[in-house]
């Protein structure tokens, strides 16, 4: 039974989503196309980024917890995780920004964006010579300055709301697979390329990993949805 605790993960990470996915007053599963879209094209960057870490020892996975099945070095489970947390993710971003206005102000949310930037050059800076932080903070500080100075996208400051909601169960998430609860982790990290400070089991740069993963998630998510309603509303407007 162990072999499936990191597969199970995945499916109790996704199932209640998914089912409420249906329900007539969110109708999610509208825009299941445009999820897997989005969450694919994101999914070739990260699992690309997870291939060359496990390769070079920044992080390994325990077979204990594992099925067996491996797709370029990462077990099975470790590329669904990046299709069960997005989807959980862009559903509850889809539920709360229909149901509740969490806007910011274009002032709030830039000012938010050039600290939090300004903070990830610095902390990249910081951890020169160990690669986890330092690719994770230049990768959020790239990130957030093409949404915001390229894309020009307005929802910054709900999305960031709605990951700071969302961290709860990140850290859940990450917990386990980390070590919490079990007598071993299910990810490992190499000490040498990460800081060492951890909330619970969870290193602190996980965190900010998933901001960046939610981010572009949102962001392609966003585009395919615009493109898909736009048929659907001219065949309602005949």
């Amino acid at each position: 039974m162990e072999a499936y605790t990191y597969l199970l993960i995945n499916f109790f990470t996704i199932i209640i989503c998914f089912i409420f996915s249906f329900h007539p007053k969110i109708k999610f599963n509208r825009y299941f196309w445009a999820f897997l879209k989005a969450s694919s094209l994101v999914a070739v960057f990260f699992v690309a980024w997870d291939i060359w870490f496990t390769a070079h020892g920044v992080w390994w996975f325990n077979d204990r917890y594992l099925l067996g099945f491996r797709i370029g070095g990462l077990p099975i489970e470790e590329i669904l995780f990046f299709i069960c947390i997005p989807f959980s993710c862009v559903f509850t971003y889809h539920c709360l920004t229909r149901f509740y206005d969490l806007e910011w102000s274009r002032r709030a949310s830039s000012l938010f964006s050039i600290t939090f930037v300004l903070l990830c050059v610095v902390l990249a800076i910081i951890s020169w010579g160990k690669i986890y932080p330092f690719v994770t903070f230049v990768l959020t500080a790239a990130t957030l300055v093409y949404l915001m100075a390229v894309a020009k996208i307005r929802w910054l400051g709900r999305a960031s709301t709605l990951y700071g909601v969302l961290l709860i169960g990140f850290f859940l998430v990450n917990g386990v697979l980390t070590g919490t609860g079990l007598e071993e982790a299910v990810v490992n990290y190499n000490p040498d390329h990460f800081w060492g400070i951890r909330i619970l089991t969870v290193p602190v740069e996980d965190a900010v990993y998933g901001y960046s993963l939610f981010l572009w998630n949102i962001y392609f998510f966003t585009l395919f949805k615009k493109h898909e309603e736009v048929p659907q509303q001219a065949l309602e407007t005949r």
